[in-house]
């Protein structure tokens, strides 16, 4: 008997194949995370209006509360630097690519995106901290906005899944480019924040592909041990 045959997972996919509610249990599951997703990436891009309203309401005051690289104080702005922005020009030039990479990453699940944007978020944001200017504050989502980009191109390879690694060949065409920003030299850019929120998408993308990776190396061990 060859190792792929495994009689009770084709009966499972016969299974499911016939039974409509197992069609319907899916479908409802798939439109569910859609729902959540979407409602999740529209309430954070909300809130990040929101918090730019009331800093130009109060004279972009909170835009001191960013990342200080090397300041003890500065650290507490790893934690509110992606919330906050320049001025609506930047938050506008922000917004569409959060709102589409965070949607692809949410759609991950749910779970699995939120566990991935809290890496993003911290490693970005120490990165930035050890990394930056002297005397700058680092403000602003990009560095979500380069995790989510790497996160979302790296996943697939990681878990070697065809379906994600097709995502993210098109995420890769469509905003690929913005990678130059992790490289210095434009002013008033904060690279670092870039560069290090990138690493983070990476990280991300290995630690979350893990399950896959020890399914595929037991699948494999069982395969070799079939076959001796």
């Amino acid at each position: 008997m060859g190792a792929s045959f495994d009689p009770e997972r084709i009966g499972r996919l016969r299974s499911g194949l016939t039974n409509p509610q197992t069609v319907t249990r899916g479908t409802g599951a798939l439109k569910s995370l859609w729902q959540r997703a979407i409602a999740i990436i529209l309430a954070f891009t909300a809130m990040l209006y929101g918090i730019e309203g009331i800093d130009s309401a109060t004279g972009h005051q909170l835009e001191y509360s960013g990342i200080e690289p090397r300041e003890a104080d500065g650290l507490s702005g790893i934690l509110f630097a992606p919330l906050l922005h320049a001025d609506w020009n930047h938050l506008i030039a922000n917004t569409m690519p959060l709102i589409v990479l965070g949607l692809l990453t949410l759609l991950s699940g749910i779970g699995r995106g939120l566990a991935a944007t809290a890496i993003i978020w911290v490693i970005g944001g120490f990165g930035t901290w050890l990394t930056g200017a002297d005397n700058s504050v680092h403000i602003g989502a990009s560095g979500l906005i380069f995790g989510f980009l790497t996160y979302l191109i790296s996943r697939g390879l990681f878990a070697r899944n065809v379906a994600q690694i097709a995502i993210g060949l098109v995420v890769g065409l469509l905003y690929g480019s913005i990678l130059w920003g992790v490289l210095p030299g434009q002013d008033g850019i904060s690279w670092q924040g870039h560069l290090f929120g990138a690493v983070g998408g990476l990280v991300a993308g290995w630690v979350l592909s893990g399950d896959a990776r020890r399914h595929r190396r037991g699948a494999n061990a069982g395969r070799l041990a079939s076959s001796g």
